[in-house]
């Protein structure tokens, strides 16, 4: 059977195929510029370390939140890192505010409050008219499990829609294990379904200073300062919230609800007190996700008593974090052990988020007071540690290309073609990893490049001296190209083997920026194969048809005084 001949026409044309698909999602994603990192971008790094023996877990958790919190002020490309089992570095390119620390340090406040009124339920922050009825294409509102749940009647209407989005219009719902039939109000308990408060709280509560009776009645009439301060009022707004537990609070939603505007009561249950908060599938439907929360202490008989006259009607209880409503339920059910199910439109996603914030709205550690360092780094120091890495790439580059110009001399081109190419394959890798996976370019980065140039430039030199020696012994240049491949190849796989073991291994063992040489080395040694597979044979197989090669032309690199031999064949010899 004969051998299929080799194709380097084909697989060339399919190499830059691939570079010009790879250039088109670089235009796609709208970017020609790495992300940098905060050693040639210049910016703020911030260390600190945690009081005691935090878990593994804790530690984790403690700096997902920084990490939403600094990204969510409105600094960019912050990095929030964890170093071995007690710090947390956060580094934020560019220029950063000086409240960048307080923000990433302080412990969070969690609070529940009432809602008097919202930019969707005006309620008596309105012209004098009652709160208005949630309209009836709202999503869906789950009850209790052991209850028939309800069905949206449609896609939520402009109405509806308007600052609004799903998860924040879910409902408190009793979990499916705890109600019983003595769970269920009495009709005298219940609140009108007409949307007003009941007249009074629960008949356990008798204390004048019961968080449940004041949030109730704050909701009939929160005052004319109050009222004021909400019509004036906008969101999405950037200034800060002062969250204080004891007076009123207007604010925003976020996320998708950041546009929507509440006036809230003083605070009715601390976030102290919740106990517990978890996202799931409940396993009768097993579709709707969920949030099972539970409140203990002081707020478990304050929610009770807030669902007792809150149930089925379209008030709202918020649940507030750093003084931004991250969600406002309805009662749907009676709480009576501090248990409950949060349901709503919630995908997996949300409902996760939601549990995270819950949970973890405090961080779950706290930082020693001279833990806590903070480190500026100068844009111009930045920008000269830049200048000076990319000039050594080019001097690098620049030297390797000439040596192996005067060395290899035709060869030489198929070298420094290479090399260009395996340049424009990196950057659109950088580019693309940068918009995709969050990968910055630091210096430690280049130093792994301007590494893999070197790397790249032995496999090469493999190729060609193989292909040499197989002249040598006789063979033409189109036997010796195919015969030289055969062995060069498996050195340079087991050469770039082992260079990408070592960038794995030491981005797996090595923390810090020390990661960014590792995973640079490691892709351009997966770029080093590829160039060399589907550029360089291919194109040193293409030129050993032509007789400028194939002859031994004294600036070919192939000439019989370069190989030391008396003539070169044309022809003869077996690969």
């Amino acid at each position: 059977m004969a051998r299929k001949s080799a194709r380097p026409g084909r697989t060339l044309v399919v190499f830059f195929l691939t570079v010009a698909i790879a250039y088109g999602l670089v235009a796609i994603a709208g970017t020609w510029k790495p992300a940098l990192g905060l050693d040639l971008k210049g910016g703020t790094r911030i260390t600190m370390i945690a009081d005691g023996s935090p878990s593994k877990d804790n530690l984790n958790e403690a700096a997902s939140i920084i990490d939403e919190r600094v990204n969510g002020s409105g600094v960019s490309e912050a990095e929030v890192t964890t170093q071995g089992s007690q710090i947390i570095v956060v580094e934020v390119p560019g220029d950063t505010s000086s409240s960048l620390v307080d923000t990433a340090t302080r412990t969070a406040q969690l609070r529940f409050r009432t809602v008097a009124c919202s930019s969707q339920n005006p309620g008596p922050c309105g012209s004098g008219a009652a709160p208005t009825q949630l309209p009836s294409a709202s999503p869906s509102l789950s009850l209790p499990s052991s209850e028939p749940s309800s069905k949206p009647s449609g896609k939520p209407s402009a109405t509806a829609s308007q600052g609004a989005s799903p998860k924040n219009r879910p409902a408190f719902a009793a979990p499916s294990r705890t109600p019983k039939p003595s769970d269920s109000p009495s009709a005298s308990e219940s609140a009108s379904p007409s949307g007003s408060p009941s007249a009074s709280p629960s008949a356990t509560t008798t204390d004048d200073h019961d968080p449940a009776k004041m949030g109730l009645a704050f909701m009939t009439d929160p005052g004319q300062d109050a009222i004021d301060a909400f019509n004036k009022y906008t969101c999405p707004s950037t200034k800060p919230v002062v969250d204080d537990s004891d007076t009123f609070l207007v604010t925003c939603g976020t996320g998708d609800d950041a546009a929507t505007k509440y006036l809230l009561s003083p605070t009715v249950v601390e976030g102290t007190d919740l106990t517990s908060a978890q996202a799931g599938v409940p396993g009768q439907s097993g579709v709707q996700w969920q949030v099972d929360i539970s409140i203990g202490g002081q707020g478990k008989q304050v929610f009770a008593d807030l669902s007792q006259n809150m149930v089925n009607t379209n008030q709202q209880f918020a649940i507030v974090l750093d003084g931004q409503v991250i969600s406002a339920p309805q009662f749907t059910g009676v709480i009576t052990n501090g248990d409950s199910t949060i349901t709503g439109d919630f995908t997996e996603t949300s409902a996760k988020s939601l549990a995270t914030s819950l949970k973890y709205g405090s961080l779950p550690i706290t930082f020693k007071k001279d833990g806590i360092s903070v480190e500026q780094i100068g844009a111009s120091l930045a920008g000269d540690q830049l200048t000076a890495g990319i000039t050594a790439g080019l001097i690098g580059l620049l030297l390797v290309m000439i040596y192996c110009l005067i060395y290899y001399r035709g060869l030489g081109l198929v070298v420094i073609a290479s090399l260009i190419v395996a340049a424009a394959v990196t950057y659109a890798m950088v580019l693309l990893l940068g918009k995709t996976a969050g990968f910055t370019l630091t210096l430690p980065g280049i130093a792994g490049l301007i590494v893999a140039v070197g790397i790249t430039a032995d496999s090469f030199i493999v190729y060609f001296e193989r292909i040499r020696d197989e002249m040598r012994d006789g063979k033409s240049m189109r036997v010796a190209v195919q015969a030289g491949w055969k062995r060069a190849r498996n050195t340079c796989l087991a050469a770039d083997t082992v260079s990408l073991l070592a960038a794995v291994v030491l981005y797996i063992f090595a923390a810090g920026v020390v990661k960014g040489f590792a995973f640079a080395l490691g892709l351009s040694t997966l770029i080093d194969l590829a160039i060399f597979f589907w550029f360089t044979h291919p194109m040193v197989t293409l030129l050993g048809k032509y007789r400028f090669f194939n002859h031994g032309h004294r600036l070919s690199g192939l000439s019989a005084e370069t190989l030391g031999v008396d003539r070169i064949h044309t022809a003869g010899g077996t690969a």
